[in-house]
């Protein structure tokens, strides 16, 4: 550590300058051992500090060294999931108790800092569970070059909560909504609901779309304890009944019987045209659906590529299930022109490639089946066909870091959610290779 000079100079003297996989390997791949555990994991440090090395005919490596490690002592104040309209939201929103009115947030100006690959192109995107233990926000950010995470509730663009942080190197003036905007209430969405909503059940908007929509045990039981308060249940009955609505997002089908959400009105809300995912049986859409991205909300951050990119866009979509980016993009009217798509799920691959199919789309589409599979060498092939990413998008499973059971809530320790460093060492790949391109 603290040495990155001599690093640099010792792996291009060792590999030789043009074999730029085994110089990377050589420089970023360190052992570190997490604070408070025996796990031993391998992980890559920033390559894009202020150091130049030229060697050789005018090749030239922009590299250094930082010894982060995943539980980081940081020294700046907890970052701030409060309020949840990251840097301003498109239009004036009532919450849910009809006493609060939220404005936009004032747009202040947003210091990206010069460390790294923090300044695009090429564009990063990156999201994951807002409600993350504590400490996860802050490391993630230190990883993704300092930047300030934006937390947004996709409450604002939808009829439904989903409160998510957001990493991202992107403008942030400029923005706009897709359109046309998508309804906003339970009845806007879901208008077949208003003749069978009781009043004394003042919800407006529904919670988190998740995996996890219930049980007909759940709904038989609030039938039959409806049933027997007889027309007006007493507060203690509506408030159990109320209770157990919000956490499964049950809605009203007819007198005294509530349904959970179909798949088909979680598209709608998700904002995904109707039927993207009716080739799948009931249970794999709720999985799908609930671990996906909320289109508009994510639109509305991307709007600004629009006028960055007019002649259409090249994206690498990391962990992209059934398409969330891609279709916001496709929205937006941002041509595709490349993208390469890694999904472990074959199910979710199969839905985007009907997708890309039924929308027309005229660039080339590339399926990857995991994260592992990109290797240097493999980023370089991808980058070589298509000239370069403009956008490397992706949100990493959040298994181990949302939830309510601590024997799974483990942060980064965690299989599923340790996957954001590959997220981040997909990221520096490609940020080096195309620092690299064009000095040769």
């Amino acid at each position: 550590m603290g040495y990155p000079w001599k690093v640099v100079v010792r792996a291009i003297e060792e590999h030789g300058a043009y074999n730029e996989e085994a110089v990377f390997n050589t420089i970023l791949t360190y052992k570190v051992i997490m604070s408070n555990t025996t796990l031993e994991c391998y992980f890559r440090y920033s390559v894009f500090m202020n150091y130049t090395c030229c060697l050789t005919n005018c090749y030239r490596v922009k590299a250094g060294l930082n010894d982060v490690g995943l539980n980081i002592k940081c020294k700046r104040e907890s970052i701030r999931r409060t309020p949840m309209t990251g840097f301003g939201v498109p239009h004036v929103v009532q919450k849910p108790n009809n006493v609060v009115i939220t404005r936009d947030r004032e747009r202040i100006p947003r210091n990206i800092p010069a460390r790294g690959g923090g300044k695009g192109p090429p564009y990063f995107y990156f999201e994951n569970v807002a409600r993350a233990p504590k400490g996860v926000w802050e490391t993630m950010s230190n990883f993704l070059y300092d930047i300030e995470p934006e937390f947004v509730d996709s409450i604002y663009f939808s009829a439904a909560a989903k409160k998510r942080g957001y990493i991202h190197n992107l403008p942030i003036d400029k923005r706009f909504p897709i359109l046309p905007t998508p309804p906003s209430t339970i009845f806007g969405a879901l208008p077949s609901t208003k003749t069978s909503w009781p009043k004394w059940d003042p919800r407006i908007k529904l919670n988190c779309i998740v995996t996890n929509n219930g049980r007909p045990k759940h709904t038989k039981k609030i039938s039959e304890e409806l049933d027997n308060c007889g027309t007006e249940p007493p507060p203690h009955i509506r408030k159990k009944v109320l209770q157990v609505c919000r956490k499964y997002n049950f809605i009203w089908v007819g007198n005294n019987k509530v349904a959970p959400l179909h798949p088909k009105q979680i598209e709608k809300i998700m904002g995904f045209p109707d039927g993207h995912t009716d080739m799948l049986s009931r249970s794999a859409r709720y999985r799908c659906l609930g671990n996906t991205f909320q289109v508009n909300t994510v639109g509305y951050h991307l709007s600004v590529l629009k006028r960055l990119f007019p002649e259409g866009i090249k994206v690498l979509s990391l962990f992209s299930g059934i398409g969330g980016a891609e279709v916001a993009l496709h929205k937006l009217q941002i041509p595709l022109k490349f993208v390469v798509s890694v999904e472990c799920s074959k199910a979710c691959r199969d839905v985007m490639l009907r997708w890309w199919k039924r929308s027309n789309q005229q660039g080339k589409l590339i399926h990857i089946s995991d994260v592992k599979y990109l290797t240097h060498q493999k980023l370089r092939e991808l980058i070589d066909m298509c000239g370069g990413f403009d956008l490397v998008i992706g949100g990493s499973p959040c298994n181990n870091f949302a939830g309510n059971n601590r024997r799974t809530r483990v942060g980064f320790k965690g299989e599923q959610s340790s996957l954001f460093l590959d997220y981040w060492r997909i990221l520096e790949s490609v940020n080096f290779i195309t620092l690299c391109r064009t000095y040769y």
